[in-house]
């Protein structure tokens, strides 16, 4: 009965508070947060999902400027195609977290007792407005910026951890299965 507890208390010590106020956003970075991230773990991941989804996204579109400025701009004794290969290999590791943030995500929605994906597809889309831009910006800016952006180093962490705690607290809510009863076969 005991564990029962402990999942049902590291779920719920999961869940958004009301209304909670964000924090300023120096505190955030200091807090490893960044600006407009929210703060709760599941929210977070998905702020994260978004973001590294709109980085994702800009690959094809900054590449050319990307290439002009690693072309026009280089150090002695580099070659341009291994300084591109980081780029492939950026969106390549992009990629796997993606999978990672989403596995996260799916784990703490089938683990909630109330359905929180409206809240987790609200965080994506917060996370992918990072990277609106507005006419303003030009095409070198936005591959500046596209080329020293980097994940925030907690978004793996936290991911890791929301996910552990959705499959500990999953099964604790099966409070009416049978632990002993078959599992159902694949149905066709």
């Amino acid at each position: 009965m005991i564990p029962l507890f402990a999942a049902l208390a590291l779920l719920l010590a999961d869940q958004p508070a009301a209304a909670a106020p964000q924090a300023p956003p120096e505190a955030s970075a200091e807090a490893g947060f960044p600006a407009g991230a929210p703060h709760d773990d599941y929210q977070f991941v998905g702020w994260c999902y978004g973001a590294l989804r709109g980085y994702i996204d800009l690959h094809d579109q900054v590449m050319p400027e990307v290439t002009r400025i690693e072309s026009e701009f280089r150090k002695p004794g580099t070659k341009l195609s291994d300084d591109l290969k980081v780029y492939a290999d950026q969106e390549r590791q992009a990629r796997g977290d993606l999978k990672r943030f989403q596995a996260a995500l799916t784990a703490a929605e089938k683990a909630s007792l109330k359905p929180i994906n409206a809240i987790g597809a609200e965080a994506v889309r917060k996370g992918r407005s990072v990277w609106n831009a507005g006419p303003e910006v030009t095409k070198a800016r936005m591959a500046q910026e596209w080329m020293s952006w980097t994940l925030p180093a907690r978004c793996q962490a936290t991911a890791d951890e929301l996910e552990q705690r959705a499959r500990l607290a999953g099964p604790a809510f099966q409070v009416n299965a049978d632990p002993d009863a078959p599992s159902p076969g694949p149905t066709n």
